[in-house]
């Protein structure tokens, strides 16, 4: 899977400006929590950040994929679906890897959703990757 850098600064711009609340939630967390908990702990107080910044979201969002146009009965299931346009996924690991990342483009692949954010609470310093998929090109970027 190769994801690339979004070079156009509108749309860079546009995005990070939607998601600040969400990031914001996502730093509030990991600076009152710090480093080292399960990733249900975080999950939990994200969504008490979520509550408290009155972003709108869904916890433990389940989704049905299709296949040949059939829904799919074995559903997918990721931390939260914000705003109604963007997945969050939540891990409280040692390092991100190409594993996370392929488990929530494709999340996003299949559900249709362009804008995906995976925050890792457990380092010293989080790791936050933001993720737009333009679904006319299938292109990944990175932004």
């Amino acid at each position: 899977m190769q994801i690339k850098v979004l070079d156009d600064e509108n749309l860079r711009e546009k995005l990070k400006t939607f998601v600040y609340d969400i990031v914001g939630c996502c730093q509030e967390v990991h600076t009152e929590k710090g480093p080292e908990l399960t990733e249900y702990v975080y999950q939990e107080c994200l969504g008490i950040a979520f509550d408290d910044a009155h972003v709108e979201y869904i916890r433990e969002y389940l989704f049905h994929p299709t296949f040949r146009g059939h829904k799919v009965e074995s559903p997918l299931k990721v931390d939260f679906f914000c705003k109604g346009a963007v997945f969050v996924e939540c891990k409280a690991i040692e390092k991100l890897s190409f594993h996370e990342r392929l488990q929530l483009t494709n999340y996003m692949r299949n559900a249709g959703v362009k804008i995906g954010i995976l925050y890792n609470f457990a380092p010293l310093v989080a790791q936050c990757e933001k993720f737009y998929l333009d679904t006319d090109s299938n292109t990944l970027y990175y932004f």
